[in-house]
């Protein structure tokens, strides 16, 4: 007889995530939030400070130097790697025997990109939807094709 395996969930956007596990019953359950720091701060509250500039050297104009990088980007870069650290933290203690990842596409691609190889091959699928906001009870339609089916309610 198998044993069964035990499914872990991560539902993810740019700022938020959420670690999602079904109980005994197959009801699930999130278990744990992580937020970005700078989930809510504009662009220039990112920014050490304003973006230089540069002049010619024929005249005494100042341009304002774009900056190359997108802070608000950046910042959900950083927050993919962190869902990824604490997937990958995961995955030894309590331990899972599959991961799936729900997540809008770049955030999926970003956070695959910082798995360690033992959670990554543990990775049975990947939902490009942004289910951040859905309530536990509401997950199963989304996620039915990855999970096993939910024992039918028992009547007293």
């Amino acid at each position: 007889m198998s044993k069964p395996k035990r499914f872990l969930v991560a539902i993810a956007d740019g700022e938020h995530a959420r670690i999602v596990r079904p109980d005994e019953h197959h009801v699930l359950h999130t278990e744990r939030w992580i937020d970005s720091a700078a989930a809510h701060k504009q662009s220039s509250d990112l920014r050490s400070d304003r973006p230089g500039a540069s002049f010619h050297s024929d005249s005494t104009a100042h341009h304002g130097i774009t900056p190359r990088h997108d802070p608000q980007k950046l910042e959900a870069g950083r927050f993919a790697q962190q869902v990824a650290h604490e997937l990958n933290g995961l995955q030894a203690d309590p331990g899972f025997d599959v991961l799936i990842i729900a997540a809008p596409a770049h955030t999926v691609q970003a956070i695959q990109q910082e798995l360690d190889t033992e959670t990554q091959a543990k990775l049975a699928g990947t939902l490009h939807k942004d289910l951040v906001k859905t309530p536990d009870g509401e997950l199963w339609p989304h996620l039915q094709e990855f999970l096993p089916a939910p024992h039918p309610p028992r009547l007293a």
